[in-house]
Formats: C-alpha cells, sequence, structure tokens
C-alpha cells in the first residue's frame, strides 16, 4: 500500500543473552528512534535500551492476569501504533527475535501497512539459533520440525519422527493467558502420552534453555520420554525430541531422476546419524544419567 502518512515503525529484536548479540543496525535503529517501545526478559536490557534512547518505554506492564494473552497482545499494539499514527519514527524491540512468537510485532507490521504506514521487521538472533549452537545440531543433516507446544496438542499436527523435533513453549502447555503460576503436570502427562504414540518410552529427550547471561551455561537436561520431569520445566523451556536412530532408506528412483551419484546417497545413509538417542553424549556432550 502507497505511504500517506508521516509515522514510521521498525520493530527490532534484541537477540539472546542480554544486550551482548544486538546487531549494530538494531543499536542504530534504537538509538535514532524519535519513540521506543520495548518488551525484554531482564532488567539489565531494559537499561541498556534506555540508556541508549531518552524516549525508552517497557510495555510489558501491559500483561494482565485478567486478561488472556491475545488481549495482551492486541493493547500491545495498538500501544505501539498510537505512536506511528501521532507521526513519529517508532522502535518496538523485542527479546529475542522480534518475528518468532511475538503476536504484536507481526500485527503491529500489518496494521501499520495497511493504515498506510512504512513499517518494517529487522532480524535478530533467536532462541533456536542458540539451541543449534548449544546442542551441536545442525538442522540441515535429518531436517528439523519445529511446534509450538500446545498448537502440537491441540492441531495433532503431522510430523516425521525420523527428523528433529522441536516444541516451544513446553512448560506452559495450554495457558491461555499471563500466569505467573500454572500447574503444569497433567498437560505433560498428556504430552507424554502423544509423543509415545511415536516414540519408544526410553527415548531420550532433551529440556533446553538458552542462557541469558553471559557467565552462566544454557540448561541442558536429558530425560527418558517417560521419566520427562515438569519440575525441571520453565515458561521459557523447549523440549527437543532427537530423531529416532532408525531412519528410512532413501528412495533410489528419486535419486537417479536427480541425477545424484548413487554411491554419495548410499554412502551417507550407511553414516551413523550423530543423533542417535542410543547414545546421548553423541549429540551434545552431556551424560545420560537422568
Amino acid at each position: 500500500m502507497k505511504q500517506i502518512a508521516s509515522g514510521e515503525l521498525i520493530v527490532v529484536g534484541t537477540g539472546i543473552g542480554l544486550a551482548g548479540n544486538m546487531t549494530a543496525s538494531t543499536e542504530s535503529i534504537i538509538i535514532q528512534a524519535e519513540k521506543l517501545l520495548y518488551v525484554v526478559a531482564d532488567v539489565a536490557t531494559a537499561a541498556h535500551l534506555e540508556q541508549l534512547n531518552s524516549t525508552a518505554e517497557s510495555i510489558y506492564s501491559l500483561y494482565d492476569e485478567s486478561l488472556d494473552r491475545i488481549d495482551t497482545y492486541y493493547k500491545m499494539t495498538e500501544c505501539i501504533l498510537d505512536h506511528v499514527r501521532a507521526g513519529l519514527k517508532t522502535c518496538a524491540a523485542f527479546y529475542g527475535h522480534p518475528g518468532i512468537f511475538v503476536f504484536p510485532a507481526h500485527e503491529a507490521v500489518l496494521k501499520a501497512r495497511t493504515e498506510g504506514y512504512r513499517a518494517e521487521m529487522k532480524a535478530a538472533v533467536s532462541a533456536e539459533d542458540c539451541l543449534f549452537a548449544d546442542l551441536g545440531i545442525d538442522p540441515g543433516r535429518v531436517g528439523c520440525q519445529s511446534f509450538e507446544a500446545t498448537d502440537f496438542l491441540v492441531y495433532d499436527r503431522i510430523f516425521d519422527p525420523n527428523s528433529l523435533l522441536v516444541l516451544w513453549q513446553v512448560g506452559v502447555i495450554g495457558q491461555i493467558g499471563f500466569r505467573r503460576q500454572f500447574p503444569i503436570g497433567q498437560n505433560i502427562e498428556v504430552l507424554k502420552e502423544a509423543l509415545r504414540a511415536h516414540y519408544p518410552a526410553d527415548h531420550y529427550v532433551i529440556v533446553y534453555e538458552a542462557s541469558v547471561l553471559p557467565v552462566c551455561d544454557p540448561v541442558i537436561r536429558p530425560f527418558r520420554l517417560d521419566k520427562l520431569d515438569p519440575s525441571a520445566l520453565s515458561p521459557i523451556s523447549t523440549l527437543v525430541v532427537p530423531p529416532l536412530s532408525s531412519r528410512r532408506g532413501p528412495n533410489i528412483d528419486m535419486v537417479r531422476r536427480l541425477d545424484i551419484p548413487e554411491r554419495y546417497i548410499l554412502k551417507r545413509a550407511e553414516d551413523p546419524s550423530l543423533y542417535d538417542p542410543a547414545k546421548p553424549g553423541a549429540l551434545v556432550n552431556w551424560p545420560a544419567t537422568v
């Protein structure tokens, strides 16, 4: 849509781990904004943003335990757009990547453009980027499937257990609002039951949380699927489910149609998987003690 108004919106991400992996481009956008709104996960990043831009204002306070989460997100969206409509060059900064599990970021960009304002989103380091690095996972090796945990269960998502499975927000399955206390045990049992339809009880899974402090290690806790402990989960926990070790063989007809040398495919198929759940230490350097 043609731009018809003077205000504009740029949505950015502060990355993971304080402001340490914020890009130079993002920092420049924050400094130059006429109004900075933010939602971040720690006071150090908040302090850094307020140091960079004197107009900085947290909208985290819009979270309300009496509201469904989606209603809070719409309130955040309108708060951001109020400043754009006032003609200001507005920056909205969110923890991690602004396009991953950040409904108001996408909604604000879409609505701003619909109303004729210039709006764009900039990429940032996400928890998934940290996950691949911390666990030593190459998603190109056996593929990677990524789902929000509640969505995965509610919509009975179809997936391939011979590829890596990543389930986000596993510590708040079924939570539709902002709750500081939320019993998760029963819902984790539902998740375990759903996964047991595809994986054996002794299949190893990993509870993962990216580190938000440079002096702290990421959380990497292995469990047998049937022993997954709800008390080990927090609202930012991700469940990583390595693929089954018995991968299906290559489709030789497709190999020939693509004119790929069969020796290459067969050699790769015979190569032991890096993610053999029978050898949990092969995925990342942790002992199989849980």
